[in-house]
């Protein structure tokens, strides 16, 4: 049995999903994307993209082109 997700990870889990959703589907910058949720740097969004997805926001995008 998996123990349930902390606050702090199930909403990591959202942005990725939501981030996922935005980089398949629009032709937003990942900048623009980062800076919808708050992030002040777009690299510290990439960095938690590529630790939770394995590939970077745009390595993801281009898998689907």
């Amino acid at each position: 049995m998996q123990a349930p997700a902390t606050c702090r990870q199930y909403i990591r889990s959202k942005l990725i999903e939501k981030a996922r959703e935005k980089l398949i589907g629009t032709d937003l910058m990942v900048a623009e994307i980062a800076y919808e949720p708050g992030f002040e740097h777009p690299q510290s969004f990439s960095k938690m993209f590529r630790l939770r997805t394995g590939l970077s926001p745009l390595e993801f995008r281009g898998s689907f082109e």
